[in-house]
């Protein structure tokens, strides 16, 4: 072989053993950038990044946790979207192992059919799901174990995504802490739902009632314990009493809630002027009275005298308006309205500075009432959730039962801000100093309560409406693969949880819940808005004013004439007439104007975001170019 072709050997062979270098290089590099979690969350309230509160969790565990991921990664049945969803899911647990320091463990398996996954899969209770009725079923599923204790979650589902960093931590804390603290339970209505019997059942082809899914959800994490509306005494392993819509407490119970309250016992109260479920649930009851228009027996709740000795106003005849957080309504006939009545409140109306509200932008609250506070001084009142100072008012509660049209009247602003709900802490003192007093004889004799608390410090958190938990007003169900999900439509369930959990369970979840929204309202838009609603509404009265002046006039003329007379229209009364037309016809105009002009404003502020959006940015980043450009030349 000459040198020549030694050196083009020797070329060859050093280019490929550089070659072959820089391929072990690249595949290092690749290794190690796989193993490293290298992201950046962008987002304003941080929704892709673990919340603070899973890191508590999982900084406080005692005893390893296992995560065991079942998917049908290799089904061809498995759906697409689900493929993409459990990517999602495995990438979160894999920041709950980096979080877990050790004390988390992760597992990934593939239940193919008749595989040793699949049995363990379905001994763990994860649920097979049949997308093909002739293929084989996939599982999609997660168990968490730790030590003897095992729980699960039977499916994960994309329409449940938003709760999903929740129900994984969830998991582990059920896991982690077993035992589950006692709940009591006080409510006029049937919220933890009732048995029904069987033949009443198939004769009006009714389903037994559940319960509401705020409470069906508290059994997954507590013990729950039905508390009767007439209860003498609550057992002392309850800790923390939820109290809804209690309407007509005889002293003995109120007696009860009082002395829980002053051992320490913790008590979340949900009050209302008028409950929507209430008035269903007695129509259901009361056909007769619903058929003429009745109520049957609902009506407002309060605790009474123990409001009193705390310093809680809660007038039961009046019901809050917020033009600023109206909630669009059927009014039937194919029309929308907006009802201020109808609360749909925003990230304004919580407190920020508040665990329980921080992170809540939209809790709805139907015909609520106001909480005012004149506290003693050794308890605190802390407003979480109020309405707008400029577009709030009080209306009557029967008015605000028949829509816009009954209460527009009383649709004045007072620049008073409403308290909706609030936290009181301090030193109670009881609503009995000398005991509850019971009748022993047809004379009227008293027997005192001996032994009774008279103060003690306790916490209590406070809700001017009862409705918010009703399944109507926070949940909607959808049928799914894997059945019928209670699915939330706003933050209501996520208020309730946060409350319940400071109140009674492991405080870190309350971080983990309050993660905030995907979607934004348009606040810009919604001022817009409102701002037309007024002029609307001040249209309106103007044209009913008008409309009652000229029938007065009318009627004035009327009663001046005699026999015949009555029946033929005077040259003054067609002239009133065609008066008040001509006002009507003008009035409608302007009331068109009003929301052409309303939806001008909208028109141009989108026409101003599109412009900012895909217009804007890039000539800022040409503009960029060329002056970095021109900077480069003149150098």
């Amino acid at each position: 072989m000459s040198d020549t072709q030694s050196k083009t050997v020797s070329r060859i062979g050093t280019g490929a053993a550089g070659l072959a270098v820089l391929l072990v290089i690249i595949g290092a590099v690749n290794l190690i950038i796989a193993n490293l979690r290298l992201r950046v969350d962008l987002t304003a309230e941080k929704l892709y990044t673990l919340s603070d509160g899973s890191k508590q969790v999982l900084g406080k565990l005692e005893n390893d946790v296992v995560l065991k991921f079942y998917f049908s990664s290799s089904s061809a049945e498995m759906p697409m979207g689900f493929k993409t969803y459990a990517n999602q899911v495995q990438d979160l647990l894999k920041e709950y192992e980096i979080a877990g320091k050790g004390r988390v463990t992760l597992e990934a398996y593939d239940p193919k059919p008749d595989s040793d996954p699949e049995e363990w899969a379905q001994r763990y209770g994860i649920e097979p799901q049949q997308t093909n009725p002739f293929g084989q079923p996939v599982y999609f599923g997660m168990v968490a174990v730790s030590g003897e204790n095992e729980q699960v979650i039977p499916g994960f589902n994309p329409r449940t995504e938003a709760t999903l960093e929740y129900d994984i931590t969830r998991l582990i804390t059920r896991v982690a802490w077993p035992e589950k603290p006692v709940l009591g339970v006080m409510s006029s209505l049937s919220v933890l739902g009732e048995p029904q019997n069987p033949m009443m059942m198939m004769q009006r082809r009714q389903q037994q009632d559940q319960g509401w899914t705020a409470f069906r959800e508290l059994r997954k994490d507590y013990t729950v314990r039905e508390i009767k509306t007439d209860a003498e005494e609550i057992e002392s392993d309850v800790k923390t009493l939820i109290v809804l819509h209690p309407k007509d407490l005889a002293d003995k119970t109120l007696f009860a809630i009082d002395q829980f309250v002053l051992r320490g016992g913790r008590l979340i109260v949900c009050v209302d002027p008028f409950s929507v479920a209430d008035f269903e649930a007695n129509q259901q009851q009361n056909p007769m009275m619903m058929q003429m228009g009745g109520g049957g027996q609902a009506g407002p709740s309060t605790l009474g005298k123990l409001f009193e000795v705390w310093g809680i106003g809660f007038d039961t005849s009046k019901i809050v308006a917020d033009m600023s957080c109206a909630t669009k309504l059927n009014a039937g006939n194919g029309r929308v309205e907006d009802n201020p009545a109808f609360l749909s409140l925003g990230q304004p109306n919580m407190a920020k500075s508040d665990l329980l509200t921080a992170q809540l932008s939209a809790v709805m609250m139907p015909f609520a009432g106001a909480l005012s506070a004149n506290t003693p001084k050794e308890i605190t009142f802390t407003p979480l959730i109020t309405t707008s100072k400029d577009n709030a008012c009080l209306v009557d509660q029967m008015n605000a039962q028949f829509g816009m049209s009954a209460m527009r009247a009383q649709l004045k602003p007072d620049g008073a801000e409403r308290v909706l709900a609030a936290r009181l802490q301090g030193t109670f003192k009881t609503a009995f100093p000398n005991g509850v007093e019971t009748n022993a004889t047809a004379g009227a004799a008293t027997n005192a309560t001996p032994n009774h608390l008279t103060s003690g410090t306790s916490t209590v958190m406070v809700f001017g409406d009862a409705d918010f938990l009703n399944d109507r007003f926070c949940v909607q169900v959808v049928n799914s693969l894997f059945g019928s999900i209670a699915q939330p439509i706003n933050d209501n369930l996520t208020l309730f949880g946060n409350t319940v959990e400071q109140f009674a369970g492991r405080e870190e979840l309350i971080g983990v819940r309050s993660r905030g929204q995907f979607n934004r309202p348009f606040a810009m838009v919604d001022a817009l808005e409102v701002k037309a609603m007024r002029q609307w509404q001040a249209e309106e009265e103007r044209l009913e004013a008008a409309l009652k002046e000229t029938q007065d006039r009318l009627t004035a003329l009327q009663q001046q004439k005699t026999g015949n007379e009555r029946l033929i229209l005077s040259k003054e009364q067609q002239s009133e007439l065609e008066q008040f037309r001509k006002t009507q016809a003008d009035t409608r105009k302007q009331l068109k104007e009003v929301r052409k002009n309303l939806n001008k404003e909208i028109e141009s502020l989108g026409l101003t975001l599109k412009v900012v959006n895909i217009a804007l940015i890039p000539l800022l980043v040409i503009g960029f170019g060329l002056y970095r450009g021109f900077q480069r030349k003149k150098r």
